[in-house]
């Protein structure tokens, strides 16, 4: 497949993306004036990820008071964690909407975790959420690429967040694709993306308000 195509086939998958995000329940929920749990559900990257509060202000700006983000990240763990603990971590959190991304650790090659057992623990995850709450809205989310030795440990991060991607289009699942951004930055400039990603995997406050706070505004709140 050339690159043109496949630019164009994740142009596609965002602009779903966007589309789905006006459906999401919770936000119609939230929009009736109705109280709401989002559980954020991931790696260091969400456990203490600065976006998660930008995310969470962002909301109380636009429904004051409304939505309570819960964040159940573990940091260092991935979805072989995710699926053996979503009961304690997110079930009983009786969720809204569960947004998931493990992606990130997953693809570190020395937790030997394969693409086909991300592709069934990221499966167990979605059907424990949906057993507990068939109707709670679920996301799944790619991150950001990555650069020196700790880049070097995910050699294959694109084609474990390609996983992700494919679940999203097969149960028609909210995507939200920060990787596309991230990879843009990298590609143009990467002493920028050095200084937005210094350790290579994680991303600063600035990182985060910057470059994944847009992207949420863009497909939850549909703001260009």
């Amino acid at each position: 497949m050339s690159k043109w195509m496949r630019s164009w086939i994740v142009l596609a998958l965002v602009l779903i993306g966007w589309a789905r995000g006006s459906e999401c329940a919770f936000i119609k929920n939230l929009e009736a004036g109705q109280k709401q749990t989002l559980v954020v559900y991931g790696t260091s990257l969400t456990a203490g990820g600065a976006w998660v509060k930008l995310l969470q202000d962002r909301f109380n700006e636009k429904y004051p008071k409304l939505l309570t983000i819960v964040n159940a990240a573990q940091s260092g763990q991935h979805s072989t964690w995710g699926a053996q603990n979503v009961g304690a971590r997110v079930v009983a959190k009786k969720p809204d909407a569960v947004l998931i991304e493990f992606g990130m650790n997953d693809a570190v090659t020395r937790f030997s975790i394969s693409k086909e057992t991300c592709r069934a623990n990221v499966t167990t995850i979605l059907d424990a959420i949906q057993k507990g709450n068939p109707q709670c809205d679920l996301i799944v989310m790619t991150m950001n690429c990555v650069a020196g030795e700790n880049g070097a440990k995910r050699p294959l991060l694109p084609e474990y967040y390609q996983v992700y991607r494919d679940i999203a289009t097969e149960r028609k699942l909210l995507l939200i694709d920060h990787y596309v951004n991230w990879k843009a930055i990298q590609d143009k400039d990467a002493k920028a993306f050095d200084r937005l990603v210094p350790d290579g995997v994680h991303p600063t406050a600035a990182g985060a308000k910057d470059v994944i706070l847009p992207e949420f505004e863009k497909v939850i709140f549909g703001k260009k």
